[in-house]
């Protein structure tokens, strides 16, 4: 991300600090500012009528506009990539900060979507806005498959891929299942597996239970198929995606047109494509990334911002991706070093 000096082939000194100025004020209050509070904020003596005429400038280069419900000026999203970039301020994470994400994602005893929910929840109270967390299906080949019961109606489901990886789910089983249930409908899957992957296995139970159902009793058959839709990957869009902390956006409304684009914005997150673009913004990025507006391509929704990050393993490899989305005021640089360090953590544990 540039630093500040790559202002100078854009604005002089005083434009710049008018710019930072007006723009801090937005993210504090929302609201437009007038050019007599400004020069009160500025840290040099410039006359109302100077910062006035100044602001003009900024106006023209479309940098500012004026709500026609005020005389201030608000930043435009060119106004605020410019900030972004050159301008913000990041700030940085305690060791205790960074201790409570670690220790709050800590995978131990739960399941990969329980950990992401955390994630996701963590991020959007941490951010106020409505929290991304993307995880694709592996798409590798499948050594073996267990069930564990948990008790009640639920059970664990043990996943190991031909490259050792492990991953863990929990499914509801059917009322009234007897113990040896869960060892029968591992006993099947296992002898069926061959090297295959989740979506072949999947296909060749789908097509032996239509063909011949006393294969397994009734209650094997539903385990057998609650365990494989539990990691159903249907090509490489599918996969996990939580999100949490829509509440935060309704909050930050302030008209009422504004709704349905929220809603319009949820609706697509939920589609197969906007997780296949969100992945694919992660892996065009070393680092957080910021889109303001439609400039992502993903939503094409003025307003809103975007912050996103891609999820490494040890290998460098994407294994997922997280983010947050808000209103264009919210607080970059607080949010970045958030989903910088929980992007860190989040690859650690998918590995």
């Amino acid at each position: 991300m540039p630093g500040p000096g790559a202002l100078a082939g854009n604005l002089n000194s005083r434009s710049a600090t008018i710019l930072r100025e007006l723009v801090e004020h937005y993210l504090e209050t929302g609201g437009p500012v007038g050019s007599r509070t400004l020069a009160h904020r500025l840290p040099m003596g410039l006359s109302p009528a100077t910062v006035r005429n100044i602001m003009a400038d900024l106006t023209e280069a479309g940098f500012l506009f004026s709500p026609h419900t005020s005389a201030g000026r608000l930043p435009t999203e060119k106004g605020l990539r410019l900030f972004v970039d050159g301008m913000l301020q990041f700030g940085s994470l305690t060791e205790s900060e960074r201790e409570s994400i670690a220790t709050s994602l800590e995978a131990r005893g739960r399941s990969l979507e329980d950990t992401l929910a955390e994630a996701s929840t963590m991020l959007s109270g941490l951010s106020q806005a409505a929290s991304l967390v993307f995880a694709p299906k592996a798409d590798g080949t499948v050594r073996h498959i267990e069930f564990v019961a948990l008790g009640g109606n639920r059970a664990l489901v043990i996943l190991v891929g031909s490259d050792g990886q492990v991953e863990n789910r929990v499914i509801e089983t059917p009322a009234g299942m007897p113990p040896s249930t869960l060892s029968e409908a591992a006993n099947y899957l296992n002898a069926r597996l061959a090297g295959r992957t989740l979506a072949e296995l999947r296909t060749q139970v789908d097509q032996e239970m239509a063909a011949d159902q006393t294969a397994l009793d009734q209650l094997a058959t539903a385990v057998v198929a609650s365990g494989l839709a539990t990691w159903s990957d249907e090509g490489r869009g599918g996969g996990t995606l939580i999100i949490r902390g829509q509440g935060h956006l309704l909050t930050d409304v302030t008209e009422i047109e504004r709704l349905s684009t929220i809603q319009m914005l949820f609706e697509r997150l939920e589609k197969q494509d906007a997780m296949l673009r969100l992945l694919e913004l992660a892996e065009d990025s070393d680092g957080v990334r910021i889109f303001i507006g439609a400039e992502s391509g993903l939503f094409g929704v003025s307003g809103m911002s975007m912050v996103v990050a891609p999820a490494r393993n040890e290998s460098n490899r994407i294994v997922g991706a997280i983010g947050v989305i808000g209103p264009t005021r919210i607080n970059y640089g607080r949010i970045i070093p958030v989903i910088d360090y929980t992007a860190r953590i989040i690859g650690q544990i998918l590995g």
